[in-house]
């Protein structure tokens, strides 16, 4: 029965859609198609923009799954979609589609809308012919895609949500993506509860924590550093991981920092690349504390876990952005916590689902630097402090955030697709 599973899986393979492929600040979505590639599912990349970060993560270099780049911009390759557009017309689904899609430009009347149409009939006409169906990783411009692909080749499709993608987008828009696909998988509780509200049939919107690859994350032992921030020559070490953009809050951690007492001694590390680093750079400088911090930009996965193992703090003041972005829950801070290093974060979007105030971390409200500025002095004076929250949230990242448990989850809802039957055999084995 299993050689019979294993023969149908290599049958058919599943399109997963990706805004861009491969990208350091997605590492999750890497780990997944690893995991389920290591599962037996076999796996084509879609990728609607090229790669444009410097480095990759190891993780890249193990997946094997081909990559197909759709045009970025149509008008950079305009004689491949004339060409996808004369065979997807011949599509049984192309009226439909068409009405679709003319039916969102009316109101979102924008190039991004064209775009999305012209990338769905280059997919459409160019889709290896073992595609089972599609995946869609986003709601937002990826599930565009996807949605009207699957119309055009009258076949299944399915998403992840995630955050921006969730919180950025018409409400309208939603509940026709939810309408539909046949199943969409969330990574918080927050995410599921809004979803679920927008969706008229029920069980389509599924929790599925995003886990941690404890394997690859494997924790090593940890003494505690004993600094505590009175030695100049010792300084406690400070570091958080994330896009300089306006949802990750790092004005106001800039803010948190400059109100430290003079006579507390500290270094703060920043990895990540994003559009406000130049400002915030500017703004440490205005702040007087520039000479404490180090800006590293985007860095492989290993420099990263390497730095969460060197410092003592973690801390991330996410928020919610101007345009209604927000984070969901941020996998930097699973990734600290199996370190077992403390986090000190906000209570925005589903960072309390992770993260208990008090227990296995600290919390704070977001956008109000002088409680951030309290919560770290806390820590930063009290290595025993450190030491036991840090203990304690490794503790929940291995009990409850494993990567092994949602993959098979998954594993299991992809063997209810159309013509994965096989995949059930598998999950099951």
């Amino acid at each position: 029965m299993q050689r019979a599973a294993q023969v149908a899986l290599g049958a058919t393979r599943v399109a997963f859609v990706l805004k861009g492929y491969p990208r350091l600040s997605e590492t999750f979505i890497a780990q997944e198609i690893h995991g389920l590639q290591c599962l037996g599912l076999r796996i084509h990349i879609v990728s609607l923009r090229h790669p444009t970060d410097p480095h990759r993560h190891p993780v890249h270099e193990q997946i094997e799954a081909k990559v197909q780049y759709l045009p970025e911009y149509l008008h950079q390759e305009p004689l491949r979609v004339l060409r996808a557009w004369r065979r997807a017309r011949r599509l049984p689904g192309y009226a439909r589609a068409r009405a679709v899609w003319w039916a969102d430009l009316r109101r979102d009347p924008t190039r991004n809308r064209v775009r999305r149409f012209g990338q769905a009939l280059v997919l459409a006409a160019e889709l290896p012919p073992d595609i089972s169906h599609l995946h869609a990783h986003f709601l937002h411009t990826p599930a565009s895609v996807t949605r009207y692909c699957a119309m055009l080749k009258q076949m299944p499709w399915t998403g992840s949500a995630h955050a921006r993608d969730i919180w950025t987008s018409a409400e309208w828009e939603l509940r026709e993506k939810l309408a539909d696909c046949q199943w969409v998988v969330t990574c918080t509780a927050v995410n599921e509860h809004y979803l679920g509200g927008l969706c008229a049939r029920a069980g389509v919107v599924e929790l599925m924590y995003h886990g941690l690859d404890l394997a690859r994350f494997s924790r090593q032992p940890r003494a505690c550093s004993g600094r505590d921030g009175r030695a100049a020559e010792d300084p406690v070490m400070l570091l958080s991981v994330g896009r300089a953009v306006e949802k990750k809050g790092y004005d106001d951690l800039l803010e948190a920092l400059a109100r430290l007492s003079p006579d507390i001694h500290w270094r703060f590390t920043h990895i990540g690349g994003g559009a406000l680093s130049e400002q915030l750079k500017a703004k440490a400088a205005a702040l007087g504390i520039s000479g404490r911090i180090s800006w590293l930009g985007a860095r492989a996965q290993e420099d990263v876990l390497r730095a969460y193992r060197s410092h003592d703090v973690f801390v991330l003041a996410s928020r919610i952005a101007s345009d209604g972005d927000r984070d969901g829950l941020p996998n930097v801070l699973v990734e600290a916590q199996s370190q077992g290093l403390v986090c000190v974060a906000t209570r925005a979007g589903a960072i309390p689902e992770l993260v208990e105030h008090g227990t296995s971390g600290l919390l704070v409200e977001p956008q109000r630097p002088e409680q951030l500025a309290r919560a770290l002095r806390e820590v930063i004076c009290d290595p025993e402090l450190r030491g036991r929250l840090g203990e304690a949230g490794s503790a929940v990242v291995h009990s409850k955030f494993s990567m092994q448990g949602g993959l098979q989850r998954l594993l299991g809802k992809f063997a209810t697709m159309r013509g994965s039957a096989a995949l059930a055999v598998r999950a099951k084995s």
